[in-house]
């Protein structure tokens, strides 16, 4: 049985998402469009979560978690999800970049993207999208199908997820 694994990485202006399927894309928004951006992000998610078993939603910087506008946007997609019934876990940015890089701090967008391309020889220029594929990545680690083989000082980030408190491993195919 494989979970059904959604990544997103929260924006106002670009949220990233890795579908279940392995695709990706962003959801773009724009400063004009005001708190509409918000119900943008909604709509796309709730078609987004359709048969997902589990999203992982990269959080907030420990130092910020109470900042506005992503704050936001992440409201929003955690009651898209809610709605939609789907479990989820939130990740850190330096836990998300310890997975992908084996270290959580002095990773920059370039060092993530690099990691995909060397891991799963995937070019994908959109540095949002590349987050939400290591979100999507670290959610199937979590339910026992890793997509990548990674050093096990990359999995030792995995302990600082808090699970969704449900076995991932009996959801149906």
């Amino acid at each position: 049985m494989t979970t059904r694994v959604l990544g997103i990485d929260p924006s106002l202006t670009a949220t990233g998402l890795a579908l279940p399927d392995g695709a990706t894309c962003t959801i773009r928004g724009n400063a004009d469009e005001g708190d509409q951006r918000l119900h943008k992000i909604a709509v796309r998610l709730r078609d987004a979560a359709i048969g997902v078993d589990l999203a992982v939603i990269e959080d907030l910087p420990t130092h910020a978690q109470g900042a506005g506008k992503t704050g936001m946007a992440q409201g929003v997609i955690r009651l898209a999800l809610i709605e939609a019934e789907v479990p989820y876990v939130t990740v850190t940015p330096a836990t998300l970049k310890k997975y992908a890089c084996g270290r959580g701090t002095g990773v920059d967008k370039a060092d993530m993207r690099m990691a995909l391309y060397k891991r799963a020889g995937l070019d994908i220029r959109d540095d949002n999208q590349v987050d939400a594929w290591w979100l999507r990545a670290l959610g199937h680690d979590l339910a026992g199908h890793p997509l990548v083989q990674l050093p096990q000082t990359h999995r030792d980030a995995l302990a600082k997820v808090i699970w969704p408190g449900r076995d991932l491993m009996a959801v149906p195919a």
